[in-house]
């Protein structure tokens, strides 16, 4: 087994091994760096023997590491005695506690004593299962830096004595709501990088829809959670058509519907059975439903669209969602009517140093033959837009309208 093969295995098996770890240990930051040292070991002696059980011995590695690191911290002989009995190298995990045990590591690592990006962070590390590199290369941030909001995380999470147990019920659908974003987060940015050389980054979104099929699995009472992963299913559905073959970004109503993933769209519909049509994610879900059933640009019904992100700003008013409004507006009901909307934004001054209003204003002035006035919007939106595939976009459309 090489080094691919490493890396398959940790991604899978990660968020149980450091669950199983944590409620071993009782320490969430050694039970992470346990699992760590157990990887790094497997790298150097996979390739000469391969082990019948991977995932088996990982877990009994890092179990040793735990171990070899509580005998230095702790001199306590009846400490050591409790953590002394080691399993054989292919042992099974608890399976028993298994779900439970990954739960709560997702709440852990969602905790509300962390900074949003620290959450994000230690999500896609401890739970995802990806390095520090990737994370940076995901985020477009410096390793040091995602290194330094790990450990952050951990020490935060030891500083304040989080439990590493599920919340009660109640808390628990409280909290529900943080780890939802934390995962929409991750989605958004690999289905639309705010910034970088490529408008999507297919395995960061990937990640999360996974992350939040596991999350459904455990949480199977949870309409919202039915919601999210409707949600990334259905917009996941697009992304073979949403780029050409140089990474160009190939707008909605010239994409070829042939490449949408009908099987994502079918995961997409079936998750959306079970949503809450009245949460956020499940009202945005339905929205991307509509799309999904449309046969084109011209025969998608606008109307309900309108009426959903209506529905939308009542359940998680924002400018964005009454930007997006404005879109389904101008394609329902012509762009004089949506530039109303659009203008009311600007005169209360929502979404600043955003390229999305400006882009948005842009597109209702050309549609309405203001050219002058388009060319600036559409201009100013480039300069504000960071992602280098979305500005070319945006310079093409205001030098088209010289």
């Amino acid at each position: 087994m090489g080094t691919a093969d490493v890396e398959t295995v940790w991604r899978v098996e990660s968020a149980r091994i450091v669950a199983a770890l944590t409620r071993f240990t009782g320490d969430f930051g050694l039970a992470e760096d346990a699992a760590q040292e157990a990887v790094a070991e497997a790298l150097v002696s996979w390739p000469r023997a391969s082990p019948a059980n991977p995932a088996g011995w990982l877990m009994a590695t890092a179990r040793r590491r735990a171990i070899d690191t509580i005998r230095r911290r702790v001199a306590l002989h009846d400490r050591y005695a409790l953590l002394a009995a080691e399993p054989a190298v292919d042992s099974d995990v608890d399976v028993d506690r298994i779900d439970d045990d990954v739960l709560a590591l997702m709440f852990v690592s969602c905790h509300p004593v962390l900074a949003p990006a620290a959450r994000v962070a230690l999500t896609l590390r401890v739970v995802g299962g990806l390095t520090s590199e990737e994370i940076a290369r995901a985020f477009l941030v410096p390793v040091p830096t995602v290194q330094a909001r790990i450990t952050r995380a951990k020490k935060t999470i030891a500083a304040a004595g989080v439990p590493f147990e599920l919340p009660p019920a109640g808390e628990r659908r409280q909290r529900l709501g943080g780890v939802l974003r934390v995962l929409y987060v991750i989605f958004t940015e690999g289905s639309t990088a705010t910034s970088g050389e490529r408008l999507l980054r297919p395995d960061v979104a990937y990640e999360a829809v996974r992350l939040t099929r596991t999350l459904a699995a455990l949480q199977p009472d949870e309409p919202e959670v039915h919601g999210l992963l409707a949600l990334c299913e259905l917009t996941a559905a697009r992304f073979p058509a949403r780029t050409g073959p140089d990474g160009a970004p190939v707008l909605l109503a010239d994409q070829d519907r042939r490449l949408w993933d009908t099987a994502a769209i079918r995961r997409g519909l079936a998750a959306l059975v079970r949503a809450s049509t009245r949460g956020p994610y499940g009202v945005q879900a339905a929205i991307a439903a509509t799309h999904a059933a449309a046969p084109s640009v011209e025969e998608t019904d606008w109307d309900r669209i309108v009426l959903l992100y209506e529905a939308l700003g009542r359940a998680a008013p924002s400018p964005v969602v009454e930007l997006n409004r404005a879109v389904a507006v101008a394609m329902a009901s012509g762009p004089a009517q949506a530039l109303t909307i659009v203008d009311g934004l600007v005169a209360a001054h929502r979404l600043p140093g955003s390229h999305l209003l400006p882009t948005v204003r842009g597109e209702l002035l050309t549609r309405l033959g203001r050219r002058p006035e388009a060319r600036t919007e559409l201009e100013l939106a480039a300069r504000l837009c960071a992602n280098r595939r979305e500005r070319s976009v945006l310079l093409a459309k205001a030098a088209a309208l010289s």
